[in-house]
């Protein structure tokens, strides 16, 4: 298939070729196996009704800073990965500003394409993922976006990640382009294809160098196979995805699960047994994520309400202490960049 850009954007469908072994990353034995987290912050929707330009809110932004303290007070740093209607809240902004003030936490930047200017395409699936646009489109919506977190943080960002997971053959070389360092839009294992987004299934756990020159740094979201048939992985897991309640059933009978260390949707004990499997496996850098409208009730599927929110909190005590058990200490995205070997990002917040 035909993956290049042009006026009228890429392929739908792109899927991300494995980096070769010289582009991973060789982390120095000193750092240690160590995690992380990036919190997609973004406007509050509606999951089950389609994409909309001004479809959303915001209020969940005033649990913010009680969210931040519980993870402060664990010593763990977030990177927040803000999106537009975020980046251009004057009240999410002052929220933003006041939990940086712990010193290691960060501001990245997520494109949501949808609501994020110019809007010069359709609104449709397919372009709700921004490697599919035009190479120009999104290059102006990254720069829109860049421009506004730079004008509300006093910083420029230098970590990158793409609604939906949605990357392209251009994307990497825009963000080069623009001093982008880092980018976790790789979701290691899973596949958007049916829906026109790209297809991440030959790509692993490992951080790598991606982009012109290596210059970006490839941190995926953390994925693993679980389960007695774990060593038959994705090819296994997309041969039962062909099979009615194939995948339900093997999952059921712990023979195999695919688990992405998110508290949304994975329950604690397939999480903290991903955990082992990833340590064990040699990833040195444990990538877990969650969306900021979680933190309060009521604005995701994941955490619908007082209860869900009391399982949010109590999925990640009991993480970080196996974390801690383990010898996994967290990791700032500073410490990321600098450990990596590239430019150090010195405007990072």
């Amino acid at each position: 298939m035909d993956q290049s850009t042009s006026s009228q954007g890429a392929v739908p469908g792109y899927r991300v070729p494995p980096p070769p072994a010289a582009d991973l990353i060789a982390w120095p034995e000193g750092f240690g196996t160590r995690f992380t987290i990036f919190v997609d912050t973004e406007e509050e929707f509606d999951w089950n009704a389609p994409l909309g330009r001004d479809t959303h809110g915001l209020s969940h932004v005033a649990a913010i800073p009680e969210a931040h303290r519980r993870f402060a007070d664990r010593g763990v740093p977030l990177t927040y990965m803000v999106d537009y209607p975020i980046a251009t809240d004057p009240q999410a902004i002052d929220m933003l500003s006041a939990v940086l003030a712990d010193g290691v936490s960060a501001i990245g930047t997520q494109l949501h394409s949808w609501v994020n200017p110019p809007f010069d395409e359709a609104l449709t699936p397919a372009n709700s993922f921004a490697g599919n646009l035009p190479e120009a489109l999104e290059a102006a919506k990254i720069d829109a976006l860049t421009a506004a977190i730079t004008a509300a943080f006093g910083a420029v960002p230098r970590a990158y990640r793409a609604g939906r997971y949605g990357i392209g053959p251009a994307t990497f070389g825009l963000l080069a382009a623009r001093g982008y360092v880092l980018d976790s839009s790789i979701r290691s294992a899973y596949r958007y294809s049916d829906e026109g987004g790209p297809d991440f299934g030959a790509i692993g756990n490992h951080a790598f160098r991606a982009g012109p020159g290596g210059a970006i740094i490839e941190l995926p979201l953390t994925t693993v196979f679980t389960g007695f048939a774990r060593r038959g992985g994705i090819g296994l897991y997309n041969a039962l995805g062909r099979l009615p309640k194939g995948r339900g059933i093997f999952a059921r009978t712990h023979l195999l699960s695919r688990v992405a260390l998110t508290p949304e949707e994975m329950p604690l004990a397939d999480a903290l047994e991903a955990v082992a499997v990833a340590v064990g496996e040699g990833v040195r850098v444990l990538n877990f994520s969650f969306h900021s409208p979680s933190v309060a009730p009521g604005h995701t599927p994941y955490v619908r309400d007082a209860a869900g929110l009391r399982a949010f909190h109590h999925w990640w005590d009991r993480i970080f202490a196996d974390l801690e058990r383990r010898g996994v200490a967290p990791a700032s995205l500073r410490e990321i960049i600098d450990t990596a070997a590239l430019p150090p990002a010195s405007a990072l917040r």
